[in-house]
């Protein structure tokens, strides 16, 4: 029996007035793993006075989604989708760069793919 990991792990730090918001999927993730960190993001953005939080995505060990887990993925991105100026996911797989696509859909800041996390980062920093 093999004993898969999957997850995210969640950092958070401010330079000057910006807030990042810093997250890095592994495996597939389950609703397990949303139940654990959507408190966390949720604590985190409701600490802020005026969110308007960059984020970064590390995709390069993501696998997908449970149906269930994107579900929990979608409702989180309509909750706090107002307070995203910037979202970088950066990634090796195709159709991470489509997600990152249709997620533009439901957040009102922007949404772009990288290849790599320099350039994700230089352009939130933009």
């Amino acid at each position: 029996m093999t004993n898969t990991r999957h997850g995210l792990s969640i950092g958070i730090e401010r330079s000057g007035n910006h807030f990042f918001l810093f997250l890095k999927a592994k495996g597939k993730l389950t609703h397990a793993d949303y139940e654990t960190i959507t408190p966390m993001i949720d604590s985190a953005l409701g600490a802020v006075k005026q969110p308007k939080v960059n984020v970064l995505i590390d995709g390069t060990e993501l696998e997908g989604w449970e149906l269930r887990a994107a579900w929990d993925d979608l409702k989180l991105g309509l909750k706090h989708g107002n307070e995203f100026e910037k979202i970088a996911i950066f990634g090796n797989k195709h159709w991470q760069e489509i997600i990152a696509k249709v997620g533009s859909w439901f957040i009102s800041g922007e949404v772009k793919y990288f290849d790599d996390a320099a350039t994700a980062l230089s352009w939130l920093n933009d």
